[in-house]
């Protein structure tokens, strides 16, 4: 499954500062903070998409004004992300859309990551059409009503096929195989990360031009960009088993927190709050909203969703 992942918005430019860019290998790195003699430190992975950076400001947050930890911040990709936790460079995952090798590999095999508990956030990824598109044409709406359209949606960069639009080439996505075995006149293009497909899609409502993209729910472009979801093949349990196979709909996802199975352990009172960190979509997308389309910090998001939420966050501290 996605992501994602998953580079985004004005903050993952500080993040980009600090850590690097999202495609370093983590394993090889440590936190500044990373053995520090008697302190009480916390390094969090961040995703590169704006829902993940809500989730960790928070955590943060809370973590550094009232629980008396220091948290550094790392930005890499989902699957490295899975090794770094592994070997303790990352202390906890606070969003995963759903890897099962890696859960087999580290969580069942291995051991050394322990499950966190959920994140209280249903995700979903699909293909979506801008609404004004879909009330136009009801019947895009349905996968086999694609090819129809197919010369309304090329682009430049789609070679005269019409353009599915994806993010970042990090992500995991099932799109490319979905075209070819579904036998779509399409071209997958990617955007390279969710800020650019941000724009793009922003730049084609303005002009109230067509377009077909991955995307995901939770995520606050919703509610600037209006879209409509198109029905691929229903979901069935093991469809997308075989990557080049998946000829289905990509599955609703509940997301999981992991945490390093060591600091599961042994982490005190952050591993205790950050497993019993859980929040909902609408909290999420509040602080995301703050962060990608008011250009607040992530602290300043943060401190703002903290300050209106007092009775959500205290049951994570006790």
């Amino acid at each position: 499954m996605r992501m994602r992942t998953t580079t985004a918005v004005a903050s993952a430019a500080a993040l980009t500062l600090l850590t690097g860019c999202g495609a370093a290998d983590m394993t090889k790195q440590a936190s500044p903070f990373a053995n520090a003699q008697g302190a009480k430190t916390v390094t969090l992975s961040v995703q590169s998409w704006v829902g993940a950076q809500a989730n960790v400001a928070v955590a943060q947050y809370l973590l550094e004004h009232e629980l008396g930890y220091r948290v550094d911040t790392v930005q890499v990709d989902e699957v490295p992300a899975w090794d770094a936790l592994s070997q303790g460079r990352v202390d906890a995952i606070l969003e995963d859309w759903g890897h099962p090798e890696q859960e087999q590999r580290y969580v069942e095999d291995k051991k050394t990551i322990a499950p966190g508990g959920d994140l209280g956030v249903t995700g979903h990824i699909g293909w979506f059409v801008p609404t004004y598109f879909a009330k136009k044409h009801p019947d895009v709406t349905n996968w086999k009503n694609l090819d129809k359209y197919a010369d309304l949606l090329r682009t430049a960069e789609s070679g005269g096929k019409g353009q599915l639009l994806d993010g970042s080439p990090s992500y995991v996505t099932n799109d490319k195989a979905l075209v070819k075995n579904l036998d779509l006149d399409y071209q997958v293009v990617f955007a390279g990360s969710e800020a650019a497909q941000i724009t793009q899609m922003q730049q084609f409502a303005k002009e109230k031009k067509p377009f077909l993209s991955y995307w995901y729910t939770p995520q606050w472009l919703f509610e600037k960009v209006p879209m409509t979801e198109v029905k691929l093949p229903p979901y069935k349990e093991g469809c997308d088993a075989d990557p080049a196979k998946v000829d289905c709909a990509y599955p609703v996802t509940p997301l999981q927190k992991y945490l390093n199975a060591g600091f599961a352990k042994d982490g005190g009172k952050a591993a205790k709050f950050l497993k019993k960190f859980k929040w909902t979509t609408e909290d999420q997308n509040q602080v995301s909203l703050m962060i990608a389309e008011q250009k607040l910090r992530p602290e300043e998001a943060a401190k703002k969703w903290v300050d209106g939420h007092e009775s959500v966050w205290k049951k994570w501290l006790s």
